[in-house]
């Protein structure tokens, strides 16, 4: 008995393993088959078959495409059988596609990210008002936060407003503004022992003329 053991590593190699042996057989056996009308009949039976294999999905039309294609891929396309769909090609099967192009930005400061560009292109193409003043400060509210991730220390506001003004390219300019950001307790969700002491500190302020903080 122990002579007619065999290990897999003996056995013919499974192009798609998920389907189990057994199929691969049906699907071997099927192209050995002599006549068309016999190898389309034994392919139905075997998608079926397949498609048991998830209920849930057998019906649907994708699905069923999907199926006669790993047909005849597990038949190394070598089963000469109508399909319902267009058969594929051992070409298309080894076709690569092409390389993705990846955008190639370079920003002085990458520590904000890309996406920061592009809120603050957006907010220069709205009309001045409430929510663009919203806009802005929530912006240069994540800009500090985005700093303060790549460094843990503390940063001016001055600092934020200066990157802010260049990034917009001068259209947005906070350098006069009596507004404060928000500290860095908040911004970085301290434990509370941090931020209870730091509350006690005050918020730091870049000037005698700051006001109170709306965003």
């Amino acid at each position: 008995m122990i002579d007619t053991l065999e290990y897999n590593t003996e056995r013919e190699h499974l192009i798609i393993p998920e389907y189990g042996r057994h199929i691969q057989k049906m699907i071997n056996y099927a192209k050995t088959r002599e006549t068309k009308e016999e190898r389309n009949k034994l392919a139905k039976a075997i998608i079926a078959v397949m498609g048991n294999m998830q209920p849930h999905l057998r019906d649907v039309p994708d699905f069923q495409h999907k199926l006669w294609d790993q047909l005849f891929i597990m038949s190394n396309f070598e089963l000469d059988a109508d399909s319902p769909f267009e058969k594929p090609s051992k070409e298309m099967l080894a076709e690569r596609p092409d390389p993705l192009k990846y955008p190639q930005n370079h920003p002085k400061y990458r520590f904000y990210g890309n996406n920061i560009k592009t809120m603050i292109d957006v907010a220069n193409t709205w009309e001045e008002g409430e929510l663009k003043e919203a806009l802005i400060y929530t912006i240069a509210n994540h800009m500090k936060k985005c700093f303060l991730n790549w460094n843990k220390d503390t940063v001016e506001d001055d600092v934020i407003f200066e990157h802010l003004y260049e990034l917009s390219n001068g259209k947005i300019n906070l350098k006069n503004t009596d507004e404060d950001l928000s500290d860095s307790t908040s911004l970085m969700r301290t434990k509370k022992k941090y931020g209870s002491s730091n509350s006690k500190k005050g918020h730091h302020k870049k000037g005698s003329n700051r006001g109170r903080k709306r965003y």
